[in-house]
């Protein structure tokens, strides 16, 4: 029987020990610069209390059907070049807390993994939610037999930040999740008047945990308020900001990605 994720030649997970990173902004811009690559892209959102990339894109209110071999996902555009699955479109009101207990949680988490039917796919984006308990182990180990490329670890720079990420690095290691970098989110902000770049939460701590762990380091995405923007209203931050001082350090990681990807299928 043909596997529902055996068209999908790259999985990637986004990974956090902590909440608030912009684990979901990082998933959603990475899959908008694979898109402009010319790539097919999934997101599968596994944040089962916390639901965000349904919104991300403005496709809140779609319905998710059946059919022969499972769920079919959710697509953001008539050329069916990103499709996504969240608990949020599962859920009868927006506003309803899930409140299960973790066996029901990883039991959805397998069936997301099963019962999704991607078709072919360039890369399944995977967003996770903070921490490294039950949805985690979960879903690494349901994804293992399709060997995932790898997991970014997200941070912003600063230390209380970067500790949680450091646990996360050590969850890696012991379910051998192969790390391929770790991003820092909300690196500086550059005044959309000035263009300064004011250092909010102090700098560089992504980097130097990057070097200390011997893991590259992806690039810093600095505070924007066009991201943000974007993100609010589920607009297409890469084509439509190309001048945004996020732009670039977006395309850099997605480059990355990409050529990290390639290396492995050669």
């Amino acid at each position: 029987e043909r596997s529902n994720l055996a068209g999908v030649r790259h999985i990637l997970l986004v990974l956090s020990g902590k909440g608030g990173v912009g684990k979901s902004t990082i998933s959603t811009e990475l899959a908008l610069a694979l898109r402009h690559s010319g790539k097919k892209v999934g997101i599968l959102d596994v944040d089962l209390c916390g639901p965000s990339i349904p919104r991300m894109f403005r496709v809140q209110g779609s319905d998710v059907h059946q059919c022969d071999s499972g769920w079919v996902p959710v697509f953001v555009d008539q050329d069916k070049s990103i499709s996504l699955m969240s608990i949020g479109f599962l859920l009868e009101k927006p506003d309803d807390a899930v409140v299960w207990r973790g066996p029901k949680k990883n039991a959805l988490i397998k069936q997301f993994v099963a019962d999704v039917a991607w078709g072919d796919l360039d890369f399944l984006i995977v967003d996770t939610p903070p921490g490294t308990s039950d949805e985690h182990i979960s879903t690494v180990e349901a994804l293992r037999p399709y060997k995932p490329l790898g997991a970014i670890l997200v941070t912003t720079p600063q230390a209380v930040s970067v500790g949680d990420v450091r646990r996360e690095l050590t969850f890696c290691k012991k379910t051998g999740l192969r790390v391929l970098g770790i991003v820092e989110n909300m690196s500086g902000f550059v005044c959309p008047h000035c263009s300064e770049c004011t250092n909010i939460f102090s700098k560089g701590g992504g980097e130097e945990l990057a070097k200390h762990a011997g893991v590259p380091f992806l690039g810093c995405v600095p505070l924007d308020p066009q991201l943000s923007q974007s993100l609010e209203e589920g607009r297409d931050f890469i084509r439509e900001f190309p001048k945004s001082s996020a732009f670039p350090a977006l395309a850099h990681i997605a480059q990355q990605i990409l050529d990290g990807a390639s290396q492995q299928s050669s």
